[in-house]
């Protein structure tokens, strides 16, 4: 990305490059002088492969630019607040991969086109995750007509399988796909969340608090270390609240490790992950957590239904949180802690709670899409 904010795909810091382009977005047209700060990819499929991005970079060029992407949201957004160095969460790879099968090939698209490339390597997943290259392009050969994606999450049993797209299958179709999975010691398969084989139920671990059992295409922290780290952030954010709300919980990586100490809680509007959560809390060691299942975009928390709790935690998606921020900004939590995966969204939110009296205290980048343009942060906002 260049000083005034256009991105270059492929470019480094501290290249001397002349760019093509309109807008926010530009390609190398003639490289006048190299960075020292390019190193060589590590996979060979770097530059075809449509997903990772900055292979290319060191990694102390490339921790700096990441760390960037928030000191940038913010300043945007006219907010001064400290900013902590990167955290490195990769921890082993991630453990969710999204595949594309398409005419007998599975693999990744192609950069910049809706191509299918096979993929022989991928460094950035998790080991759990070895098979599921192999495991997607045995399902293209056996729908080799089909245009679908399939989720693959590692979970202790073993891979998560979800076909996502116009499956169409029938009885002899879904019970050949079984196979397949069973062969490849696929834990579970599903197509968009309905079951199609289980040989184990999957299984993932809340630290040392809890293990839970991971409903079909839930939403999960993109590493195991990402959660850890995430998570240590939020229980630290939130001192000795007595009591918390956990807005956006999934199934309940922050609540559950909160319920260790608090009362807790939680909301999502994701069915299946609310039930999960009630089956995780219900396990002896935990304080009460209460889950409900609330579409926090259109019925956010109000001022008075925010006022029992010591502390709010909130994790909403890539759009933010924009109305309910508005209701917290009206209220008189004294500690708010967010997380967030978009800077500019968490941006748009934390000057909506400064504008309503809280004082932004810390922000926590944190990278755990090794290699890609997103990273995660935690921060911390207590009333003045």
């Amino acid at each position: 990305m260049t000083e005034d904010g256009i991105f270059v795909p492929f470019s480094a810091p501290g290249d001397v490059l002349e760019i093509d382009g309109e807008g926010k977005r530009g390609t190398i047209a003639r490289v006048v002088e190299l960075s020292p700060d390019r190193v060589t990819p590590p996979c060979a499929h770097f530059g075809v492969c449509g997903a990772c991005q900055t292979q290319h970079i060191a990694h102390d060029a490339y921790r700096v630019w990441k760390r960037s992407l928030v000191l940038r949201a913010l300043e945007a957004a006219g907010i001064a607040a400290e900013v902590a160095p990167l955290v490195d969460a990769h921890g082993e790879g991630r453990r969710r991969v999204t595949l594309a099968l398409k005419n007998g090939v599975a693999g990744y698209h192609r950069r910049g086109s809706h191509e299918v490339m096979a993929a022989t390597m991928c460094p950035i997943l998790t080991p759990g995750l070895g098979g599921a290259l192999a495991f997607a392009q045995a399902l293209a050969d056996e729908m080799p007509d089909k245009w679908l994606s399939l989720l693959v999450t590692a979970t202790q049993s073993g891979m998560d399988a979800d076909i996502k797209g116009p499956l169409h299958g029938n009885a002899r179709l879904n019970a050949r796909l079984a196979a397949i999975a069973r062969d490849h010691g696929v834990a579970r398969l599903t197509a968009e969340r309905e079951p199609l084989a289980l040989f184990r139920a999957p299984q993932i671990g809340m630290g040392a608090v809890a293990t839970a059992t991971l409903p079909p295409g839930a939403f999960l922290q993109a590493t195991a270390k990402g959660e850890e780290v995430l998570a240590g952030l939020v229980l630290d954010g939130v001192k000795r609240a007595r009591k918390v709300a956990d807005l956006f919980c999934g199934i309940g990586p922050f609540a559950v490790r909160l319920a260790v100490r608090a009362q807790v809680y939680a909301a999502d509007s994701d069915a299946d992950a609310i039930a999960s959560l009630r089956k995780t809390a219900a396990l002896p060691g935990l304080k009460p957590v209460t889950a409900e299942r609330r579409d926090l975009f259109r019925r956010p928390l109000a001022r008075i239904e925010l006022e029992p709790f010591d502390a709010v935690v909130f994790d909403p998606a890539f759009d933010g949180a924009a109305a309910q921020s508005v209701e917290l900004a009206r209220s008189g939590v004294p500690r708010i802690v967010a997380v967030s995966c978009n800077p500019q969204t968490f941006a748009r939110d934390a000057a909506t709670l400064i504008a309503g009296g809280y004082a932004l205290t810390r922000v926590t980048p944190v990278d755990q899409f090794l290699y890609s343009p997103h990273v995660e942060l935690v921060a911390t906002f207590q009333r003045d």
